[in-house]
């Protein structure tokens, strides 16, 4: 096997284990899918907590239409909101709901103990070197 074939497979099998570890936690939890739970992360990122559907997607590296289905159900539960863009009514705005914030924040020490317990055999410097590396990658 080559070297660029035997990263990607290594890449695509370390993320399905990942993701399939905090599916199981954030399921059982906090009644959240990854996700979901990614798309409260992206919008607690940023100023007012508020994206348009089309940034939203290019961080979640989704279509519009993707975002907008995985949207619809999350609004229903008040995790977000739709708001309409005062500036340009085409572009329809996502924002944080308060329900989406506590979720996120009840969330997110337990995401990181899922994290910290799949890759507590790289040390903190494997980690730093770990994170350059992918920062490099397009994502």
């Amino acid at each position: 096997m080559n070297l660029h074939l035997e990263v990607f497979t290594k890449l695509s099998s370390v993320y399905s284990h990942l993701n399939k570890k905090l599916d199981r936690y954030l399921g059982a939890m906090h009644g959240l899918g990854v996700s979901e739970f990614r798309v409260l992360s992206e919008l607690n990122s940023v100023p007012n907590a508020t994206m348009s559907r089309i940034e939203l997607a290019e961080r979640l590296s989704l279509t519009a239409s993707g975002v907008t289905r995985l949207v619809n159900p999350m609004e229903k539960i008040g995790l977000v909101e739709k708001m309409a863009n005062d500036r340009d009514a085409r572009v329809s705005l996502v924002v944080l709901g308060d329900t989406g914030r506590t979720r996120l924040q009840e969330a997110v020490e337990g995401v990181n103990h899922v994290m910290r317990s799949s890759l507590e055999q790289l040390s903190s410097d494997e980690m730093n070197v770990l994170k350059s590396i992918l920062s490099k990658l397009p994502s």
